[in-house]
């Protein structure tokens, strides 16, 4: 929970900065801010597929893996998922202008409540639906290791930022959904901490850090888009070979 505890407070930091000075932040210096923290990311992702003892586990694991979440079409569905709630709790007001409202629009109109509705809702999107956030979440409740959610909390704090100079004060109570998400993943992840073994546990950080490399190329370096969201089954895949090895009296 170290992680999500340290997700939620950049998020309150940053969105407390937006919401006083965000407007003083240029677009490039934040474009510049991405750009290293993807640079980091991709470094960072190398580093943890070096932990692995057999490379071929984990280009097994990455190819059933990621024909798994083509089949299930996970990336698709994450994608529908937050459409759907968008259209279920914005409701008409999807297409409401991202900026501050006037003098006028600042004494509880419904427009002002919505602005807080579709700040506290895209915000919540952004921060809890993505790979990140289930990787993250699942190494901090299996090993306690939550350098994942710090990259995430990093940039979750620059976001909030942004979104809380254009949305309002909304986007700090999307803290509350950070929470709930990331607490129950990483909570449920240390229920079969028992379980897994130092191999299992080995390849499957290396998946996780190609998972990650493949998210500082797509979306944070935006070099070619990769569906790393379909890939996300091969976390799951990784210790499934390790056991069927160890079963077989292979050594992993």
């Amino acid at each position: 929970m170290t992680g999500t505890i340290l997700n939620v407070i950049t998020v309150l930091i940053g969105g407390t900065i937006g919401l006083f000075f965000g407007a003083r932040f240029p677009e490039r210096v934040r474009q510049t801010v991405i750009a290293g923290i993807g640079l980091f990311t991709a470094a960072y992702g190398i580093q943890k597929f070096f932990t692995s003892s057999n490379i071929l586990i984990v280009l097994g694991s990455l190819l059933i893996g990621g024909i798994l979440g083509e089949w299930w079409q996970i990336e698709k569905g994450l994608q529908s998922l937050g459409a759907f709630l968008e259209r279920k709790f914005a409701g008409g007001q999807a297409d409401l202008p991202e900026a501050a409202p006037s003098a006028g629009q600042s004494d509880g109109s419904p427009k002002t409540g919505s602005r807080f509705v579709r700040g506290f809702l895209t915000a919540s999107l952004v921060f809890c639906v993505g790979p990140l956030t289930i990787l993250g979440s699942i190494s901090d409740g299996l090993t306690g290791d939550y350098s994942d959610l710090a990259i995430k909390s990093v940039l979750d704090g620059f976001a909030a930022m942004a979104f809380a100079a254009t949305l309002g004060v909304g986007v700090l109570f999307s803290v509350v959904t950070v929470l709930v998400v990331q607490g129950s993943i990483s909570l449920l992840a240390a229920q079969v901490q028992a379980v897994i073994t130092p191999p299992m546990l080995n390849e499957m950080t290396a998946v996780g850090g190609l998972l990650l490399l493949g998210l500082a190329i797509s979306s944070l370096l935006e070099i070619r888009p990769i569906r790393v969201g379909n890939f996300l089954p091969a976390l799951g895949v990784a210790p499934l070979i390790v056991a069927l090895l160890t079963f077989l009296g292979i050594s992993p």
